[in-house]
């Protein structure tokens, strides 16, 4: 398994030329990470999640791995959520949309429609059609997924919600990723 991690370029530097195989060839994949600090280069979905779950090659079992990802959804969830409940917009909201808001995470939320002026940051597993809580719906924007589900949908998820940039070379991608 292949995972390559780099110091990023402040915003005033140079950036690095990315690196390269033995080939001269690229790598398939590169992702910006833990705050913009790193930058990790893979070739499968899998090798790159290394960056983000460092134990993962040595989980063996489907189960052990799938774990995993919902645990690094979680964590990120709460810290996203965090990040966008700042004491201006939490006052904009109702005391229900507070708590919401605000609870552990431990349970996920149950609820029907979100459109707070702070968006919830969910995990699809607890949710149907995976999970067994009814998904709740909202403006776009509302509600920020995260989908531990495999590992290119944590991947793209995570992506999609500004938790990390991801760079796909499209001409490379592995025929088990579904790319768009």
């Amino acid at each position: 398994m292949t995972f390559i991690r780099t110091r990023n370029a402040t915003a005033a530097a140079t950036p690095l030329a990315p690196p390269t195989k033995g080939d001269g060839s690229t790598y398939v994949f590169e992702m910006i990470y833990d705050g913009g600090k790193w930058r990790g280069y893979a070739d499968t979905p899998t090798e790159l999640l290394v960056g983000l779950i460092p134990e993962y090659p040595e989980l063996e079992s489907p189960k052990e791995r799938a774990a995993a990802r919902i645990r690094l959804a979680l964590r990120l969830q709460v810290q996203l959520q965090a990040v966008l409940a700042t004491p201006e917009d939490l006052e904009q909201c109702t005391p229900e949309q507070q708590q919401a808001i605000l609870a552990p995470r431990d349970t996920p939320p149950v609820l029907n429609h979100w459109d707070a002026p702070v968006p919830l940051v969910l995990v699809t597993s607890f949710y149907k059609p995976t999970g067994r809580l009814p998904r709740p719906t909202g403006p776009e924007g509302a509600l920020l997924w995260i989908e531990p589900d495999d590992e290119w949908a944590l991947l793209r998820s995570l992506a999609e919600i500004g938790v990390i940039h991801l760079g796909v070379d499209q001409g490379k991608l592995p025929p088990n990723v579904r790319g768009e």
